[in-house]
């Protein structure tokens, strides 16, 4: 009994009070303390708390060290059971910082878009050599990223009141409408002009005037948007259009019509760049460049806009949402109209194999992720950058021909490869470089404003301080 009595003292009253002695914050006395509060009741954890330091609050006790031995809450029954799903919902949604990152990068988006740019263009020239349907090719490729940004876009956005998924024309008025209208058309036409173009022009004659396509963004930029490209920009495009030259060099032979149409595939090409640039752009009147240039286009084009900008905030995958339909239906007119589509028809009933339908199935979702990615790295690398890019595809596009098809190469075709590569690069460092001395010149113009602001402040409080009273 006097055991029991003695037990029960010291474990209510552990020892004597601290009011002439200084707590420790030590770890190990914290962690002692930690130990012997998980070893009594939480009545008597109270009850310690108020005899060991009457004059101090538990709240004023150093908090342990969550990493040396804070315990987890002890899982209930009822909360026990989905103990497992919550785990493996967090190791799922844990991957979302990761996915942030590589959102933000210009270089993913840039490496994304060259993975399946070349993938798609090896594919087509190995699988589809057999398919000369170049309309019906490209409605395929429309028809598979218009399911494939449905799919994605309602299995990230939840279904509205009554069940239904959010429609984006219903977020659009008739001025944007007519936005997406006009810019679809310019996307089947500028496919239409490259592939009519080939059939007059030989393949290597249509890469040269394709390589001068960076030329023709600047001056889309220049004309639409005001934008200006410094010297040395320009000056590191001349290796990327004479490299292609040389990679591409053989058979030229061209038509004045077959020149005048790829020219012009060549203008609407720079064209629709340059647009797609613009629709990803914000478009808030603090943040654009239109107001200090009244006199552009641009300024015509923000006006258009100006009640509700509602266009220019939509995702890559929202604008291909909008647009793959529209493609496809006019990519089918085409089709229709020079007698393509029979032919297809008739080719795909009677000459297919299942094996062959399936990889038809896949060039399609190899085009649906060059959309994206396309779409993707224009909006966070610029247009002129996709030109040079484009020119840089197409010269790895005949390393890597060579490379899987057992092709021979000539000497000025690895000088043109090496003169792209190296032009490439050198954009590239130039365009980084320009990137940072503005930024570095908006900072200092902000931290020189803040200065004169408290200046000017400090300048007003002694003038009321020398007011008299």
């Amino acid at each position: 009994m006097k055991s029991t009595k003695l037990y029960s003292s010291k474990l209510r009253y552990p020892g004597p009070p601290l009011n002439d002695l200084k707590r420790s914050s030590a770890p190990t006395d914290i962690r002692s303390r930690a130990r012997r509060a998980l070893r009594i009741s939480s009545h008597h954890r109270i009850c310690y708390d108020r005899h060991t330091s009457p004059v101090s609050s538990p709240a004023s006790y150093p908090s342990p060290l969550p990493n040396d031995f804070t315990l987890p809450p002890f899982p209930s029954p009822i909360t026990a059971s989905g103990s497992t799903s919550k785990l493996r919902a967090h190791q799922r949604w844990s991957w979302r910082p990761l996915l942030a990152v590589l959102d933000n990068s210009p270089i993913f988006w840039l490496v994304m878009y060259f993975l399946f740019n070349l993938s798609l263009t090896l594919f087509n020239k190995s699988v589809l050599i057999n398919f000369p349907f170049p309309y019906s090719l490209t409605a395929l490729h429309a028809l598979c990223t218009t399911v494939g940004s449905s799919f994605v876009l309602r299995s990230h956005n939840p279904p509205v009141s009554g069940g239904k998924y959010p429609n984006p024309w219903a977020t659009l008025n008739w001025k944007e409408i007519f936005v997406v209208l006009a810019f679809s058309i310019l996307f089947t036409i500028n496919i239409a002009m490259s592939n009519i173009s080939l059939d007059l022009v030989t393949v290597p004659f249509h890469q040269v005037v394709r390589a001068s396509t960076p030329l023709f963004t600047i001056l889309w930029s220049k004309f639409l948007l005001g934008s200006k490209s410094s010297r040395p920009k320009l000056i590191s495009l001349i290796p990327v259009i004479a490299g292609v030259g040389f990679a591409t060099y053989g058979d030229y032979y061209f038509t004045l019509w077959g020149f005048f149409l790829t020219l012009l595939g060549t203008v609407l090409a720079a064209l629709k760049t340059v647009v797609t640039n613009i629709l990803q752009s914000p478009s808030d009147c603090e943040d654009s460049t239109f107001v200090s240039r009244p006199l552009k286009l641009s300024t015509i084009l923000n006006q258009f806009f100006h009640p509700r900008p509602a266009l220019p905030r939509l995702s890559p995958l929202e604008h291909l949402h909008l647009l793959s339909p529209l493609a496809c239906i006019q990519s089918i007119f085409l089709a229709y109209m020079t007698g393509e589509l029979s032919k297809m028809c008739h080719f795909v009933l009677h000459h297919c194999s299942y094996l062959q339908r399936s990889l038809f199935i896949m060039n399609g979702m190899l085009a649906f992720g060059l959309n994206v990615t396309s779409f993707g790295a224009n909006k966070r690398v610029g247009a002129v950058a996709m030109s040079v890019a484009a020119n840089v595809k197409q010269v790895l596009t005949v390393v890597c021909a060579v490379a899987v098809f057992n092709l021979n190469m000539s000497p000025t075709n690895a000088v043109g490869i090496a003169l792209t590569l190296c032009g490439g690069a050198w954009y590239t460092v130039v365009e980084l470089r320009e990137k940072k001395r503005a930024k570095f010149i908006q900072e200092s113009g902000t931290s020189n404003a803040a200065i004169r602001m408290g200046a000017m402040n400090r300048h007003n409080n002694e003038k009321l301080n020398l007011i008299p009273a």
